[in-house]
């Protein structure tokens, strides 16, 4: 069985984007080695990335540009490489390189992608997703980056979620930048 795991940047009071889902603030730090070394890292590390709507569109408006290659060429190589899932039911089509649109029953797809053999899947951003598959259990492991800004408003990664989620923190990793990053396992 596929692990399902959720990647995220957030505030230090609690946001994964800021007021009119500003996330900027979330590049900060990008001076720091040891934090570039991590996101290169992570960016080869493989598997099948999900997004929702809104997440696939800044993220494809963004990878398969000239100035992405010129950025961050090792992150930017293995986004459009990789293949990606988008769920969304307005979106007619998904051009970006790997893309597959999905627009049925989002809880049903995912039990189905995760019951599938292959490389495991990782959401990152797309917030609504995180809270919906929370909801239903179906996240095994969140990974959170805590930076050190406070927005003092915006959305919560757990919007609408009507039960407490219980995590088992597995990981702790600071970085010189200030971010650190949590990693927690669904307890229950």
């Amino acid at each position: 069985m596929r692990r399902l795991s959720a990647f995220h940047q957030i505030s230090l009071d609690g946001y994964f984007a800021g007021p009119n889902g500003d996330i900027s603030w979330a590049h900060s730090g990008s001076d720091d080695p040891e934090w570039n070394a991590f996101v290169a890292g992570n960016a080869q590390g493989g598997g099948v990335l999900v997004f929702g709507r809104v997440t696939y569109e800044m993220m494809a408006g963004y990878w398969p540009t000239a100035q992405a290659l010129a950025n961050d060429p090792v992150v930017a190589r293995q986004m459009n490489a990789l293949p990606k899932i988008v769920f969304s039911r307005t979106l007619q089509s998904a051009p970006w390189s790997n893309t597959r649109l999905l627009r049925s029953d989002l809880t049903a797809e995912v039990r189905k992608l995760k019951a599938e053999s292959g490389q495991d899947l990782t959401i990152l951003g797309s917030g609504s997703l995180v809270s919906q598959l929370s909801q239903e259990g179906l996240i095994d492991d969140y990974l959170v980056v805590v930076n050190p800004i406070a927005l003092g408003d915006g959305r919560s990664l757990f919007d609408g979620i009507r039960r407490q989620l219980a995590l088992r923190l597995t990981q702790t990793r600071a970085f010189g930048n200030g971010k650190v990053l949590l990693s927690y396992e669904r307890s229950a």
